[in-house]
């Protein structure tokens, strides 16, 4: 779903003055070892879905790059892992039958700021595949917001149990709307108290608590679900690594509750 002139160009480390600034990277955005991990990136979800069928449940270590458009990247994302994993996940002969029966994917973003790159590609050439959920801060990052599927735009200062209000809601509402054959879930930390840009007031403890509902959720209607880890900002690098840990100890946690080894 990227465009063709977009990729070459990035690929070959081409990309325009203006389009590296928007990205963020600047002059950076042609090194070799970023076009390197920016593609390993998108792999890594793409296997997570390969996985998540196989498993129930899946996640990447990085992934999230949920600012990115089919033409142009944005906010320090270059290609969008997300839109990939859908459009591999619902073109069989994309995936080769690696991945069967699906035609509906759901992208539950729980980033700090809007999906707008994603929802850019929803109707992924017009066949209604991709579906977008972003629950995120409406005063931060993109000031101008896109249209997603459903959008919640909490206020500065939403606290745990206000969070978890919205949450459940929405996502209640969309997997009753689009009965999704795959859930992708965009699990930022963003929204953590402390966190440099979040403006949300989430304690690591409801960012564990949110985890677990969402993968459960998806587990519990035998919906494959693939987690990436989204946005965080720290200088402690080491806190930063600690909360972006949680999902996957949580996908673990969640895997074994329901023996999934046994599926």
């Amino acid at each position: 779903p990227i465009d063709a002139s977009y990729f070459h160009e990035f690929l070959s480390g081409q990309l325009s003055e203006e389009d590296a600034r928007i990205i963020g990277f600047r002059e950076h955005v042609s090194r070799p070892e970023l076009i390197e991990r920016t593609v390993l990136e998108v792999a890594g979800t793409v296997l997570a879905v390969q996985l998540a069928f196989r498993y129930g449940v899946a996640s990447n270590v990085a992934g999230g790059t949920h600012h990115a458009r089919p033409d142009a990247g944005a906010g320090y994302t270059i290609l969008n892992d997300l839109a990939v994993a859908a459009n591999y996940a619902t073109d069989e002969k994309l995936n080769g039958g690696s991945v069967e029966g699906v035609k509906r994917v759901l992208v539950v973003d729980c980033d700090v700021h809007q999906g707008d790159g994603t929802a850019h590609f929803e109707d992924l050439g017009g066949s209604g595949r991709l579906f977008t959920l972003s629950m995120h801060c409406e005063s931060n990052y993109p000031q101008r917001k896109a249209k997603s599927t459903y959008d919640v735009g909490l206020p500065d200062g939403c606290n745990d149990e206000e969070y978890m209000i919205a949450l459940r809601d929405i996502v209640g509402k969309a997997f009753k709307d689009v009965k999704p054959d795959l859930v992708l879930y965009d699990a930022g930390v963003d929204v953590y108290e402390g966190d440099k840009l979040g403006r949300l007031n989430i304690s690591e403890n409801g960012i564990r608590q949110r985890d677990r509902w969402v993968l459960d959720q998806c587990v519990t209607k035998g919906i494959p679900v693939v987690a990436v880890v989204g946005g965080g900002y720290d200088r402690d690098v080491d806190a930063l690594a600690r909360r972006h840990a949680i999902v996957h100890e949580e996908c673990a946690y969640v895997w074994r509750k329901h023996k999934l080894w046994e599926s």
